[in-house]
C-alpha cells in the first residue's frame, strides 16, 4: 500500500514539474492587432480615439457593465489624458492614459490593470489614409508573467481580445462614418 502511495505521489510530482516546465516555455510576450477601414479621413477619425471621454460611444467595454464607475483626469485628449474604471469581473478595475499623440497619424497608450488580474499593457492606434477612407490599427502588446502563461494554455487570448478590438472597430467605425448633426 505504501508502494503505491509513493507511486502516486512520485507520478503526480512528476506531472506538476512538466506542467511548470511547459507553462515556462510559453512566450514570454504577447501582440493583439486588428484593423479595420473606416471611410472617413485620418482627421474625422482621430478625435474619437484621442479623446477617452468619446470612447462610450464606441468601445465595447463600455456596453459590459454600464454601471462601472468611470473618472477623467489630466487634459481633455492628447497626451496625458486618463481613464480609470472600476467595473464588474468583466471590466475590471485599471487605467489608460494617452502617452503620445500625434495628430491623425498615431495614438500610444498605457493600459494598467489592477483586477482581475494586475499587469501593464501599452495600446496603440495608427491612423493610415487608404483609398476610400482610413485604416485604423489598433493594437496591445505587453509580458506574460507565469499566471498569464498559465491562463494561455486555456484561453486564446488573442481571440479574446482580438474579438473585442473587432467589435470596437466596427464600434468606431459606424460612429466615425455618422455624420455630426
Amino acid at each position: 500500500m505504501k508502494k503505491i502511495l509513493l507511486l502516486i505521489l512520485a507520478a503526480g510530482a512528476l506531472l506538476l514539474a512538466a506542467l511548470a516546465v511547459i507553462i515556462h516555455l510559453q512566450p514570454s510576450e504577447f501582440r493583439v492587432e486588428r484593423s479595420a477601414v473606416v471611410a472617413a479621413p485620418p482627421e474625422a477619425v482621430f478625435p474619437h480615439v484621442n479623446s477617452l471621454r468619446r470612447w462610450e460611444a464606441w468601445s465595447p467595454w463600455a456596453k459590459l457593465d454600464p454601471q462601472s464607475k468611470v473618472e477623467f483626469s489630466g487634459p481633455e485628449e492628447g497626451a496625458g489624458a486618463c481613464m480609470a474604471w472600476a467595473g464588474n469581473r468583466e471590466v475590471g478595475v485599471g487605467s489608460l492614459t494617452i502617452t503620445d499623440s500625434r495628430p491623425s497619424g498615431f495614438i500610444a497608450m498605457r493600459l494598467d490593470f489592477v483586477e482581475p488580474m494586475a499587469g501593464t499593457s501599452t495600446v496603440d492606434f495608427r491612423f493610415e489614409p487608404v483609398e476610400g477612407g482610413t485604416r485604423v490599427t489598433w493594437s496591445m502588446a505587453g509580458t506574460n508573467n507565469f499566471l498569464a502563461k498559465a491562463i494561455g494554455l486555456f484561453i486564446d487570448c488573442d481571440q479574446m481580445i482580438g474579438g473585442m478590438y473587432e467589435q470596437g472597430l466596427a464600434n468606431l467605425k459606424r460612429v466615425a462614418e455618422t455624420p455630426a448633426p
